[in-house]
C-alpha cells in the first residue's frame, strides 16, 4: 500500500489562496517562502513539490488570474455594433475586477507592461479586445492604432477600477464615472461621420 499524498491537491489551493490575498495586501518582497508556507499550514517542501518554488507558485497565481479575466472579457457576447460590444467589454473588465479584487491586485496593482502590438496569446484577455477594435477599424467606426485605442481604454478602466478598489469613490460615482468616460474615450477615436450620426440633430430654424 502506497503512502497517502500529502501535498494533494487542497494544499495546493490553499497555497495558491494564500499566495494570492498576501500579494494583494502586501509589498512583493515580505511575501516569503516560509510565510506563505505557515499562512497555508503546511511546510516550504510542499511548495518547491508543488510549484517547483516560490516563482512557480506566483506564476501560478498570475495564470489562474489571466485565465479567470479571460473567461469573463470572452464570454461577452458579439453584436453589430463594435462600440456597443467596446462598452460591453469594458463593462466586464470592470466587473471582474471589482468581484475578484485580489485578483486583480496581483495582475495590475504594480507597474505593468502594456503591448497589444507585439503576440497576442490565444487566451490573453487583451484578444477579444482588439478583435472588435479591428472590426470597428474595418468598419470605419473608429480611425487610428489599434494599439494607441487599446490602450487608452485601459488606462481609462484601470484607473477607474483601482479607485474603486481603494475605496476612493461610492458606488453611484463610480457608476456615472464609468457611464461618461467609457463613451467619451471611445468618441475620441470614432471617425467624424459616425460622430455626426451619433449626435441629436440640430433643431429646426
Amino acid at each position: 500500500m502506497g503512502r497517502p499524498r500529502t501535498n494533494d491537491e487542497t494544499v495546493e489551493e490553499r497555497l495558491v489562496a494564500c499566495a494570492t490575498e498576501m500579494l494583494a495586501t502586501r509589498p512583493r518582497e515580505s511575501v516569503t517562502l516560509r510565510a506563505l508556507a505557515t499562512a497555508a499550514g503546511t511546510s516550504t517542501t510542499a511548495v518547491y513539490s508543488l510549484f517547483g518554488g516560490k516563482g512557480g507558485l506566483i506564476g501560478e497565481v498570475r495564470d489562474r488570474a489571466v485565465a479567470c479575466l479571460f473567461q469573463e472579457v470572452s464570454a461577452v457576447p458579439t453584436s453589430a455594433d463594435p462600440l456597443a460590444d467596446l462598452y460591453a467589454l469594458a463593462a466586464a473588465y470592470r466587473r471582474w475586477g471589482r468581484e475578484h479584487s485580489h485578483l486583480y491586485t496581483v495582475l495590475f496593482g504594480g507597474a505593468q507592461t502594456f503591448d497589444p502590438s507585439g503576440a497576442v496569446g490565444t487566451n490573453d484577455p487583451i484578444r477579444p479586445l482588439l478583435a472588435t477594435i479591428d472590426r470597428a477599424l474595418m468598419e470605419s467606426i473608429l480611425v487610428g492604432e489599434a494599439t494607441f485605442i487599446a490602450l487608452s481604454l485601459w488606462v481609462t478602466l484601470h484607473g477607474l477600477v483601482m479607485l474603486e478598489l481603494a475605496g476612493a469613490l461610492d458606488a453611484a460615482t463610480a457608476e456615472a464615472v464609468f457611464r461618461s468616460t467609457i463613451p467619451a474615450t471611445l468618441r475620441g477615436w470614432t471617425t467624424p461621420a459616425v460622430l455626426r450620426s451619433l449626435r441629436p440633430a440640430d433643431p429646426a430654424p
